[in-house]
């Protein structure tokens, strides 16, 4: 059986986020720019770096077992894949804009409009969802330049916070979709790369649920044990274990990262000595 094919994106801005996934993963590699297949014996496995927009056809063609792309890529591909995990990076929504101060205010009002995007089959299906007849003219890149070109009236573009609109004069009309990055497979596999492909899942998952925490560790008097513990609010009940030493305990939580600064100063005027906060690799709650 051939090793478990991973297609990560080769550049852009999901290319070093998917990578330092899969690193934390414990996946261990070193992209250097020029090799496009790295071998991995170890995790019987290997990694292909490709274009995030040739990602979803790879996988939909069997030529890698899974891969990382935008869910816009796979829309825009019109492919049929499962997606496993979305991966909580590269954020973005395909949004409809117009100038400002134009006669377009609305998605009603680009019948008939031409409309620069990157993304032409998305945009005409979600066109024709609304009944809307317009001509998509494809652009590759520098899509909000368009309409100050009069090369068309209205824009399709990803956006993130929407200030590239604000400053080339635009104004969002709507979103067609929301995006992330997503691990993908073809929807059937066989038994065993399936189990593979599960597993891959699993240790991500594992990953991204841990990322958001950090895990907390602390001595308590007995006397003083009940007002600690109080104060945690762990992923379930904190761990409380008696030490070697008489009316001491230790108590171990997870805790969201974002309450570490929050929760210190409180558990050491509340007597916690010894505190320790570490980072975790692995989550499976």
């Amino acid at each position: 059986m051939r090793p478990l094919r991973i297609a990560l994106p080769s550049k852009g801005r999901m290319a070093e986020p998917a990578q330092r996934l899969l690193r934390d993963a414990g996946f261990e590699f070193e992209p250097d720019g020029r090799r496009l297949r790295v071998p991995l014996p170890d995790q019987d496995a290997e990694i292909l770096f490709a274009r995030a927009d040739d990602i979803p056809v790879w996988v939909e063609d069997r030529a890698v077992d899974c891969g990382v792309a935008g869910a816009n890529q796979v829309a825009e591909s019109g492919v049929v894949l499962d997606e496993r995990l979305r991966l909580g990076f590269g954020r973005c929504r395909l949004a409809i804009a117009a100038p400002a101060g134009s006669q377009i205010t609305a998605p009603g009002d680009l019948a008939g409009v031409r409309i620069a995007t990157s993304y032409p089959a998305t945009v005409n299906r979600y066109l024709a969802g609304l009944g809307i007849v317009a001509t998509c003219i494809p652009i590759t890149g520098s899509v909000e330049l368009a309409p100050s070109l009069d090369a068309s009236e209205a824009i399709a573009d990803l956006v993130s916070s929407g200030e590239t609109l604000r400053q080339n004069g635009l104004v969002e009309l709507d979103t067609i979709l929301e995006s992330e990055a997503v691990l993908l497979a073809p929807r059937e596999l066989d038994p065993a790369t399936e189990g593979r492909v599960a597993e891959l899942v699993l240790v991500l998952t594992s990953v991204l649920a841990a990322r958001p925490k950090r895990y907390l560790m602390l001595n308590a008097h007995d006397d003083q044990l009940s007002a600690i513990v109080g104060l945690l609010p762990g992923l379930d009940a904190p761990t409380v274990l008696p030490l070697a030493r008489d009316g001491m305990h230790a108590v171990h939580a997870v805790v969201d990262a974002a309450e570490v600064v929050r929760l210190l100063a409180p558990l050491k005027q509340a007597g916690a000595t010894g505190i320790l906060v570490l980072p975790i690799e692995h989550l499976i709650p």
